[in-house]
């Protein structure tokens, strides 16, 4: 299959350093607006993928990001935003990143082209066949992501990725590819942008789908989110006083004493006050 990396090619802008702030605004806003839609084309493969993940963490599997870069740190941004969300381990969904975690601030020379590491930082998790890993690169051509897929492959794992150019070598060893295909950038090769924002919108996509398949929302409130900060405490006491039709004081004292959302609505149901 041919393979063009539109993700690099020319930006349909030029001399950008002459722009005025609006017209850079402006431009970038227009530019920005085309993501859903090609995120939307890609409905059917991301629908194929997390019908996977949903079945393997219902065995008691777990969800593995890789990536480098801006790939690697959006995927361990969503993956770390699971448990408080969700309530679910930190183990559950997990990210990686080239280079280690010092790469998620500062870029690690060639880390990237490791053709070993991707498939070592799998085995520290004792990487097995419940699990699902999804190689997250806007080029598909990171040969730290590629060859720890096909390590997993090899090893009757399922594989996943997000790429924003078609017919990718990561493509190519994804038994689940999404391809979401953004075109060329408004700053030439800056993957940051376009191609971040559509990977940013499926990682979105797959944990809040698989959570919710998984039991993890009641009607559309996160009743099992962690009560870690006060923000937080307060809207599990409006969810309990609208779900029970008790005062913010009621509720108050049932979220104290359960510490959880879903476990003082079941209790104060149950009638085990």
């Amino acid at each position: 299959m041919s393979f063009t990396k539109t993700t690099e090619q020319d930006s349909n802008y030029d001399h950008l350093e002459k722009m005025s702030i609006s017209e850079l605004l402006l431009n970038i806003n227009n530019e920005d607006k085309t993501v859903p839609y090609a995120v939307e084309k890609a409905l059917p493969q991301t629908e194929a993928l997390v019908f996977q993940i949903v079945d393997k963490l219902k065995q008691g599997g777990r969800l593995f990001y890789m990536g480098a870069g801006t790939s690697g740190r959006l995927g361990i941004v969503d993956a770390s935003e699971c448990p408080p969300t969700f309530g679910v381990s930190h183990e559950l969904v997990i990210g990686l990143i080239a280079g280690g975690d010092s790469a998620i601030r500062k870029a690690v020379e060639f880390a990237e082209d490791s053709t070993t590491q991707g498939w070592k930082d799998l085995k520290a998790y004792n990487i097995n066949t419940d699990d699902v890993v999804i190689g997250i690169a806007a080029s598909g051509t990171t040969p730290y992501v590629i060859s720890a897929l096909e390590m997993c492959n090899k090893n009757n794992i399922i594989t996943g990725c997000i790429t924003c150019n078609k017919n990718s070598p990561l493509s190519q060893v994804s038994q689940y590819p999404i391809e979401v295909i953004v075109g060329p950038e408004f700053v030439t090769g800056s993957s940051r942008m376009k191609a971040g924002t559509a990977q940013k919108l499926v990682l979105n996509m797959i944990t809040t789908s698989t959570m919710i398949q998984l039991g993890h929302i009641k009607g559309n409130k996160m009743v099992d989110m962690q009560l870690s900060n006060n923000k937080l405490v307060d809207r599990g006491t409006k969810m309990i006083m609208n779900a029970l039709d008790v005062s913010q004081e009621e509720a108050d004292e049932l979220l104290q004493k359960y510490k959880s959302v879903r476990a003082a609505i079941q209790n104060y149901s149950n009638g085990n006050t």
